[in-house]
């Protein structure tokens, strides 16, 4: 069965459309509004025109760097035709922004090409979370879990997160929640040993996904790669390759925090994957393009509820269409 046979049965293409659409409504009602204000009665792209999309753009947690590169496009675009109007801004900014999102789609072990019957006995998908406290990186983690038990896959959560209060327990409860197995050492151990004996153990017994939850101290960046370093050299004892895909889980609320964070993390180890929590909650859903864009690693999976069914496997072509839902551009 393929890995990504579960998403068969999910809920028909209007009902996907309509929870993606809810989940990104206060981003959509901030970024639209904005742009609708600074489009109304302008008739061409002008330097005015542009300082004030830069300013919706950045003020959309876009990010500068980001910001930039779109700005420097349309500017080219508009020593062409001097006069864009509001069907054409609207249809330029989709076109960039998928551009800049789709770039990094492919990247990855996990989203397009893992499949249950291509893993070996001898050699189960390890995948390591690393992100910061308060992210929502352990639900991330067990509503994984549940989406990798519905596509069939034996799954096993390990707990390296052994120095915050409770993070045991809390990853404990998500194994429970997801029906899958958990291996601890308990608190105040060393995530490495963890990480060792975790894949050890989904090696010997034929597990075909570990998934190594990780501390989420924001260390300085000495320290944050020299720990990262060890887990991943100890897993590497066991199966050469491991970990086959390093998610960083960043929370999109944070705005330009997350960019602090991606920036850290992707220094301190080879970052190949990110999930963005906590849309539905936002109007800084922007931080997906411009994270994306910036750092070069491809968002899987983007958070819009609380539900199991909620972290969703990240489509940069939807996401666009649910950005400009119902544009008040035009």
């Amino acid at each position: 069965m393929a890995f990504f046979d579960f998403l068969k049965k999910k809920p028909s293409e209007q009902e996907e459309k309509d929870a993606l659409n809810h989940g990104l409504e206060k981003t959509r009602t901030s970024f639209l509004g904005k742009l609708g204000r600074i489009v109304a009665g302008k008739s061409e792209v002008d330097d005015d025109f542009l300082d004030e999309l830069e300013e919706v753009l950045i003020t959309s947690d876009v990010g500068l760097k980001t910001t930039l590169k779109i700005i420097d496009r349309l500017k080219t675009r508009a020593e062409k035709d001097k006069y864009i109007n509001k069907n054409e801004l609207q249809t330029f900014l989709k076109d960039e922004i998928s551009k800049l999102l789709t770039e990094n789609k492919e990247k990855g072990a996990i989203q397009n090409n893992f499949k249950i019957e291509s893993i070996t006995k001898e050699n189960p998908l390890v995948l390591m979370v690393v992100g910061v406290n308060g992210v929502g990186k352990t639900t991330t983690i067990g509503k994984l879990a549940h989406q990798f038990k519905q596509a069939g896959a034996k799954v096993l959560l390990a707990a390296g997160d052994t120095f915050r209060a409770g993070a045991v327990d809390q990853l404990k409860i998500w194994s429970e929640r997801a029906d899958v197995d958990f291996y601890s050492q308990g608190m105040n151990t060393d995530p490495a040993a963890v990480a060792f004996e975790a894949v050890k153990k989904g090696k010997e017994e034929g597990y075909d996904i570990v998934i190594l939850d990780t501390a989420g101290r924001l260390h300085n960046k000495v320290n944050l790669m020299n720990e990262l370093a060890k887990i991943k050299r100890v897993m590497g004892k066991i199966i050469p390759d491991a970990p086959h895909e390093v998610m960083l889980v960043l929370d999109a609320s944070t705005g330009q925090n997350a960019f602090e964070q991606a920036d850290k993390f992707t220094q301190a180890t080879e970052v190949t994957s990110l999930a963005l929590t906590k849309l539905d909650g936002t109007a800084k859903g922007g931080v997906v393009i411009g994270i994306s864009d910036s750092f070069g690693v491809p968002v899987k999976y983007i958070g819009v509820g609380e539900k199991m069914e909620d972290l969703r496997i990240f489509e940069p072509d939807a996401f666009i269409e649910s950005l400009f839902y119902e544009s008040t551009l035009s």
